[in-house]
C-alpha cells in the first residue's frame, strides 16, 4: 500500500518536502483545502513563516480539520515554522496555532536570519548525528508532561539545554529544516509512525 503524505502548502518550503518525500517512494502531495487534507494517512507542516501560515490556514478553514485530523492520530511532521503552528503557545505575542503539540515555543530563538547555523546533532534513536539547519529556527521553551525530548542543544550563553526536536504520540517536530539536506531520516522517522498507527 503506497502512503499518502498531505504537505500543508499554503507558504514556505513545502516543494523541497514534496521532493524528499517523493524521492522516497511516497505519494507526496500538496493540501490547501479541507477536502485535500481528508486523502492524507500523514501530514507535513512546513518551515515559513508561521504566522502567515496560521492566518492563512485560517482563511482556507483549515485549522479545524487540521486539528480534528492530528488529534484523532494521523501522523503529522512539523518543521521549524511548523513546530510553532503545532504548538500549544509562544513565549511571544499570540498567533494562529492548533495547540495539538503540548509545548511552548520561542520564535526566532537563535537570532535573525544571519544568525542561522548548520550543526551535527544527536538525535535519540537515530544511529549517527543529522546535520541539521537552523534557519531563524524557534527552540522549545516549555515541555508538557507527555512530550518526549529526542535532542536538545546547548545555550553557548547560559548553558542551558534547549529541546529541538521532539515527539508526542503522533506529533514529530523539529526546530530545523531536514528536508534542505539530503538526510531522509527525519521523513522516515514519521514514515515509520504511519506504520505504527
Amino acid at each position: 500500500m503506497t502512503v499518502r503524505v498531505g504537505v500543508l502548502a499554503l507558504q514556505g518550503d513545502f516543494r523541497e518536502h514534496l521532493a524528499m518525500l517523493r524521492g522516497l517512494g511516497v505519494d507526496a502531495f500538496e493540501v490547501r483545502t479541507p477536502e485535500e487534507l481528508e486523502a492524507a494517512d500523514a501530514l507535513v507542516i512546513p518551515g515559513g513563516e508561521s504566522t502567515t501560515i496560521g492566518r492563512l490556514a485560517r482563511i482556507y478553514g483549515l485549522l479545524d480539520p487540521l486539528r480534528a485530523r492530528i488529534e484523532a492520530g494521523t501522523p503529522v511532521l512539523g518543521t521549524c515554522a511548523g513546530m510553532i503552528v503545532l504548538g500549544a503557545a509562544t513565549t511571544g505575542p499570540d498567533q494562529p496555532q492548533l495547540g495539538v503539540l503540548d509545548v511552548v515555543v520561542e520564535r526566532n530563538a537563535f537570532g535573525r536570519q544571519v544568525d542561522s547555523f548548520e550543526a551535527d546533532l544527536a538525535v535519540a534513536g537515530l544511529d549517527r548525528p543529522v546535520h541539521a539547519v537552523f534557519i531563524r529556527a524557534p527552540w522549545i521553551a516549555k515541555v508538557g508532561a507527555g512530550v518526549e525530548v529526542l535532542a536538545a542543544v546547548t545555550d553557548p550563553e547560559t548553558g542551558e539545554q534547549h529541546p529541538v526536536v521532539v515527539r508526542q504520540g503522533n506529533i514529530l517536530a523539529t526546530s530545523f529544516h531536514p528536508e534542505l539536506t539530503g538526510d531522509t531520516r527525519v521523513h522516515e522517522m514519521m514514515l515509520a509512525m504511519v506504520e505504527e498507527s
